[in-house]
């Protein structure tokens, strides 16, 4: 019995000897306590929690090299690995999580719409559901401060820039085309379908080093990853109609959608200044195919449309009027791949195929026919050093083949005569994400660019930084140099160009909380080597030059709130342009006729639940818009006056998968000038007589059913609509 005791006593003893006090202290980065982070030694039940002083102390028996975990809430996991016995006093600092959703984001001159961002200012469903859209992502995007409505054109004018300085991407691939083709004072509308996005990133100005040629803006579209559903979609609409299939596999999935769009019973319905002898319209197709592949997902997205029309346009030296007949065809291919080379690499390539045809017809038997073939190649390679610390870098390729052949009368003159070139750029980028905590992050980039015809290469530095002010605000500065080379209608006449560019300056203050955002953002754009010429229209006698410049600078501001008010959501915008420019054929430096000083616009849905609808409202003012009145001395010297439109619309939910949609957009029929043609010999009193130009389609009205046969008979189409 005392054998036993003794021995009992001796494991004991030596049981005891052989534990290991673990101590220590945790805190911040700025060393305040942290109470209740978890401490134990990798592999073993050995552990403890800290008190409120941040203090921990427990025992162990693990002997030898051990490896010691700490992890709390919102911190980054911390790890030692080393000899157990000196786990003792341990002065352990604590790294805050910099993927919490609270971290901050670099925001300025950054618009995102998407339903996985943090900070979203726009879902892709408004896209659809804003009154003044009618269904396109640009009309949607004219909503937002930095834009300019110019409601003749319907193209994106960003913050004193004209249409031709915003590229769009999709799926980070360049779109060459990416606008139907229409006549003079007729707004276009984008080519493709809003309902295959699920991501729009719509940046006005400071854009990511990966983008180049664009002076004001790039607006990002991202196809959808994966559908979530089988899918029939079929709608017949007052001026056409569209079907669209999704079908999904175990590792791919195929989405096709075609449309047809024919003004005709709209021309009959609502007569305008315009006489078309065949109406507008267009027959397009669209369709993406997604492959999953075990580290990445392949996409293949193609697109082709085909338009025509024939019109004669009022025109004040012309009793008969201006008759323009065009018909166009394009096709657009986009590849993409984005995978996962290993745990800390990654890959995004594809490559882009554009081909694009017009031919048109002008009065006194001119006629006018070019192709555009162009091509973009891309790969871009991502490093990950760790949470804090990221790098991406890559290289580009574009190539654009362009050819017209002109036969008519120019000048009093008949002339036969073809114009081409080619055009290969080359450009490379680099850019690191560095986030020093969850309230500080500075993104630095560069990109560098050649082009063949010029032999020449630019360098582009662009940095912005983030700083969080507070739990839901943070406040951003950008900085970044912009080229892009001049666009067809240029070097079609001379290659003898230098590219053209913008230095941009933006400071940026957002706050977000539960469903309201508001921003506020100040902005300076200077333009040197802006493109100049000595005749209105570009021709071959042109005299073609990089003698312009001019600058942009103003104050935009955004609020939204889709939680004050029940089933209300609601957002206003408005920006104030100050900007000049001595570009084109201008005889000094003025504001350009497409920027107006002051913008606003304001956007209200109200869901009805007795009623199963949802109304909407859209109110859109700019001011008036410069011209030169020939009557008077002076270039660019009178504004016409204020535009102001209001659109409505309503979407009744006839059941789950069925809606009525209407849409009436500047409901209340106002008359809006865009500007003024003067006759070109003045009258008996010596005076030049003028017309006011108009919106060829000041006021539409469309209706729409819309039908879903899906594999989830519950869904909702108003929430898809």
């Amino acid at each position: 019995m005392k054998s036993l005791l003794l021995i009992i006593v001796t494991l004991l003893s030596y049981q005891l000897s052989a534990q290991t006090v673990v101590s220590g202290k945790v805190t911040d980065s700025k060393g305040i306590p942290i109470e209740g982070a978890n401490i134990f030694i990798d592999g073993s039940y050995d552990g403890a929690s800290t008190a409120a002083d941040g203090s921990f102390s427990f025992t162990t028996s693990e002997e030898g090299t051990q490896l010691l975990k700490v992890t709390f809430l919102s911190y980054e996991p911390y790890e030692s690995f080393m000899e157990v016995t000196t786990f003792k006093d341990l002065k352990i600092t604590l790294r805050e999580d910099i993927n919490s959703l609270d971290t901050v984001v670099l925001s300025a001159g950054t618009f995102e719409a998407s339903d996985n961002s943090k900070v979203s200012v726009l879902k892709p469903l408004d896209v659809v559901t804003t009154a003044s859209a009618l269904g396109d992502f640009v009309g949607a995007l004219q909503t937002l401060p930095g834009t300019t409505t110019v409601a003749e054109d319907g193209r994106l004018f960003v913050r004193g820039g004209d249409a031709g300085e915003t590229q769009i991407f999709i799926d980070g691939i360049r779109v060459f085309t990416p606008y139907t083709p229409t006549a003079n004072n007729t707004p276009t509308r984008g080519r493709y379908s809003p309902f295959l996005f699920d991501g729009i990133t719509f940046s006005t100005g400071g854009y990511s080093a990966e983008y180049g040629e664009a002076l004001s803006s790039v607006l990002l579209l991202n196809t959808i990853d994966e559908p979530d559903q089988n899918k029939t979609d079929i709608s017949l609409m007052s001026v056409g109609g569209g079907l669209g299939i999704t079908r999904k596999w175990e590792k791919s999935s195929l989405s096709v959608s075609t449309s047809y769009i024919n003004l005709a019973p709209y021309v009959a319905l609502f007569s305008n200044r315009n006489n078309f002898n065949k109406p507008f319209q267009t027959f397009s197709g669209e369709a993406v195919y997604r492959y999953r592949t075990e580290n990445g997902l392949f996409k293949l997205y193609a697109a082709g449309d085909r338009t025509s029309f024939d019109i004669t346009q009022e025109d004040i030296n012309n009793p008969e009027g201006f008759t323009l007949g065009l018909k166009n065809s394009n096709v657009y291919i986009n590849t993409n791949y984005t995978g996962m080379l290993s745990d800390s690499w990654s890959i995004q390539t594809g490559g882009s195929y554009t081909s694009a045809q017009n031919d048109t017809s002008l009065q006194s038997a001119t006629n006018i026919d070019n192709k555009e073939n162009s091509a973009h190649l891309k790969v871009k390679l991502k490093k990950r050093f760790s949470n804090r610390f990221k790098l991406a870098f890559g290289a580009e390729h574009f190539v654009t083949d362009f050819q017209e052949d002109f036969n008519g009368v120019l000048d009093d003159q008949n002339i036969v005569a073809a114009y081409d070139f080619k055009s290969n750029i080359t450009a490379a980028f680099v850019e690191s994400d560095i986030i020093f905590s969850r309230n500080f992050a500075l993104k630095l980039g560069a990109r560098a660019s050649y082009t063949d015809y010029m032999e020449g290469v630019t360098f582009s530095p662009r940095a912005s930084v983030a700083y969080k002010t507070g739990k839901n605000s943070q406040f951003s500065l950008a900085y970044g140099d912009f080229y892009q080379n001049p666009l067809n209608d240029f070097l079609k006449f001379s290659l003898d160009l230098d590219a053209q560019k913008t230095t941009h300056y933006i400071a940026n203050y957002q706050y977000s909380n539960n469903g309201r955002i508001f921003r506020a953002e100040a902005y300076r754009k200077s333009y040197s080597n802006l493109i100049t010429s000595n005749t209105m229209f570009n021709s071959p006698e042109s005299v073609l030059t990089n003698d312009g410049n001019g600058y942009a600078q103003g104050v935009d501001v955004f609020w939204r709130d889709n939680t004050s008010i029940k089933n209300m959501d609601y957002w206003v915008s408005y920006s104030y342009l100050d900007s000049e420019r001595k570009y084109l054929n201008f005889e000094e430096q003025a504001r350009p006729s497409f920027a107006s000083p002051h913008n606003l616009s304001v956007v209200g849905k109200y869901f009805i639940k007795d009623w199963k609808s949802q109304v909407g409202v859209s109110f859109q003012h700019s001011s008036g818009r410069t011209y030169t009145d020939k009557n008077s001395a002076g270039f660019l010297q009178a504004n016409a006056k204020s535009f102001n439109s209001l659109s409505v619309n309503w979407a009744y939910l006839l059941s789950q998968q069925k809606i009525l949609y209407f849409s009436v957009n500047n409901v209340l029929g106002l008359r809006n000038v865009n500007g003024y043609q003067y006759a070109d010999t003045p009258n008996p009193a010596g005076t030049f007589d003028r017309r006011a130009l108009r919106p060829a389609t000041d006021q539409f009205f469309f209706v729409g059913f819309f039908w879903t046969i899906s594999d989830d008979k519950n869904s909702n189409q108003l929430d898809n609509l």
